[in-house]
């Protein structure tokens, strides 16, 4: 009898799909301690690394069944606990510690970013029938990032701030690059160029003249609007 044969394989590889879930948690206090010594180039490094995790291990908790082989361990409920801190919590406060809002505007932006993002977070509709979000998924760690890279005027930030909170709760479509079965060969390239842009432009601390900033502005477009652009013009009906 193989490893694979034996009859504990399916429980043993469903448990280490959780394990690798629960490394987000790592990353995300690796993320958080480079956060506090304003070491944004280090804690975006560990945020691409959660947010490579977080797009691998969805797949595999299907392909190994863990809601059958592990049903301890609540996978969904860690992937969210998981995604707060390293979509939310983390690029919140660096967003107000960066000093790229000001004064009172970072105080706004961290109040509207976490408040509206607890809510949504809990939104039992947040799941479209395709497998796409309703409503702006909280994907502020993406946001951030490339306003670290560009530096747009603060106004700019707090006005693009306070219109994708509230698209988390109108009724537009956001894709998920891997589970929305719809230009799917074309939005999973662009998330994996979109992961990668956004390491390249971290290790090289965000330099104005990187040609990673193009890559993420232009990933980062599509990868908001493709949803909405889904919406706008359905599939045709056979």
């Amino acid at each position: 009898m193989t490893i694979a044969d034996h009859p504990e394989a399916p429980r043993r590889r469903a448990l280490c799909v959780h394990l690798l879930t629960a490394t987000g948690a790592v990353f995300a206090m690796l993320a958080m301690l480079a956060a506090v010594q304003s070491q944004w180039s280090i804690m975006f490094l560990w945020l691409v690394v959660a947010f490579a995790v977080d797009g691998i291990d969805g797949p595999l908790a299907r392909k190994y069944d863990v809601k059958s082989n592990a049903p301890r361990f609540d996978g969904v409920l860690l992937d969210l606990i998981i995604d707060y801190l390293t979509y939310v919590f983390i690029p919140a406060f660096a967003l107000f510690k960066s000093g790229l809002l000001p004064g009172w505007t970072g105080w706004v932006a961290i109040i509207v970013v976490t408040f509206a993002s607890a809510m949504y977070f809990a939104d039992t509709r947040m799941k479209t029938d395709d497998n796409s979000f309703q409503g702006f998924p909280g994907c502020w760690n993406m946001l951030v990032i490339v306003l670290f890279a560009l530096k747009p005027d603060f106004w700019v930030i707090l006005t693009l701030v306070v219109l994708l909170a509230l698209a988390m709760f109108l009724p537009l479509k956001f894709i998920h690059p891997v589970r929305t079965r719809r230009w799917r060969a074309l939005s999973l390239p662009m998330a994996l160029a979109w992961t990668f842009f956004a390491g390249w432009a971290a290790w090289v601390d965000f330099h104005p003249q990187s040609w990673a900033h193009w890559g993420l502005v232009l990933t980062s477009v599509y990868l908001i609007l493709a949803g909405i652009l889904q919406q706008v013009f359905p599939p045709r009906r056979n």
